[in-house]
């Protein structure tokens, strides 16, 4: 047997149902979205403050190696952050300045 053809309105009322769910779908992303967001800007706004000086230590954790700025490009992985003394400090003991930062320059320390 064939199924009788829906109406005009039964049709209208099915595409209907189809994008009442595809709004309900679309709703939760924008739901879910905003909660990363909101968590993302979170997670910035309780992350430290970056190190205004980093010192980077040699192969397993060997003497130190470099002072960088804290936003040095250079800088290594096995850099740690210090503060203004600590690496005048390190400068003046003889680590090395970065040649791309300069730290010795902003700190005052010239060879």
């Amino acid at each position: 047997m064939n199924d009788p053809v829906p109406s005009r309105l039964e049709q209208l009322r099915f595409l209907e149902r189809v994008q009442l769910a595809d709004l309900e779908r679309t709703q939760r992303w924008i739901a879910a979205e905003e909660t990363r967001e909101t968590e993302r800007q979170r997670g910035e706004q309780a992350r430290p403050p970056a190190p205004g000086w980093m010192i980077e230590q040699g192969l397993n954790g060997g003497m130190p190696v470099y002072v960088h700025r804290g936003d040095c490009h250079m800088k290594g992985k096995r850099s740690r952050g210090v503060n203004e003394d600590q690496a005048r400090r390190a400068l003046a003991e003889g680590v090395a300045a970065c040649t791309h930062c300069r730290p010795d320059t902003d700190l005052g320390v010239l060879e």
